[in-house]
């Protein structure tokens, strides 16, 4: 059964979202039938390359607010992340455009990586401070990863995967959804958010089912003594 995951790398949200359907998916009796495949959404094209603001600055700056309102508004976003294993320093989140790493989860599809390099992605933004935008930083990023150094480098040097990114978007966006994390399981099985690991559970249990429905488990034969059409008895 296939689940598509739509979410930005700098969203604060879609990290938490993937820890808490990961905790749901490692619990769940039928995790080898199923295939997670990620896409791409960015929650602001425009967004400007600024890498000298932290997320704290830029949020405080968008809201007309002050820095310690942004610090003191974020801390339960922190606490949440922290429940969950991850460490958010959002003093050294850079703002930039993340355009070009939603091309390198593209590129990624190709090689079944998309899990692994969101991963990557996600730990480099809110913990180590990475800027998303530099393409050196991307490289690196990715090939720890497991993608070739030289194809992440090809794809970053030209233009490749920019229709798919924008494709993605428009797809999550016809399906209903007003924002990421979104999960779509077995094309008929929604959740939007960074849901509990609970509801990650009782969904996937659903939509399982269906699938299993539609496509019954293949035998398992145990092997003994047998003839052929052949004729050969053994």
């Amino acid at each position: 059964m296939r689940v598509d995951i739509w979410s930005d790398v700098m969203c604060p949200f879609c990290y938490i979202g993937k820890r808490k359907f990961e905790t749901a998916l490692a619990a769940f009796p039928d995790r080898k039938s199923v295939e997670v495949v990620w896409h791409s959404f960015q929650i602001n094209p425009t967004l400007a390359h600024q890498p000298d603001k932290d997320f704290y600055t830029y949020v405080a700056e968008l809201k007309g607010q002050s820095r310690e309102w942004s610090i003191r508004i974020h801390e339960s976003l922190i606490q949440t992340a922290k429940s969950v294993g991850l460490d958010y320093r959002l003093d050294q989140a850079k703002i930039t455009n993340s355009f070009d790493a939603h091309r390198v989860i593209q590129l990624a599809k190709k090689d079944h990586l998309t899990n692994e390099v969101e991963e990557r992605f996600f730990k480099a933004y809110f913990t180590e401070g990475a800027l998303m935008s530099d393409h050196a930083t991307l490289i690196k990023l990715a090939v720890e990863a497991g993608l070739a150094e030289h194809e992440v480098r090809q794809v970053l040097d030209s233009d490749r995967y920019a229709d798919d990114v924008k494709k993605d978007g428009e797809k999550v966006k016809s399906l209903g959804a007003s924002g990421v994390p979104f999960f779509l399981m077995n094309q008929k099985y929604a959740v939007s958010g960074a849901q509990t690991s609970e509801f990650f559970t009782e969904t996937l249990t659903r939509a399982f089912k269906s699938w299993r429905a539609d496509n019954p488990a293949s035998l398992e034969i145990n092997n003994g003594p047998i003839c052929t059409p052949e004729g050969k008895c053994e």
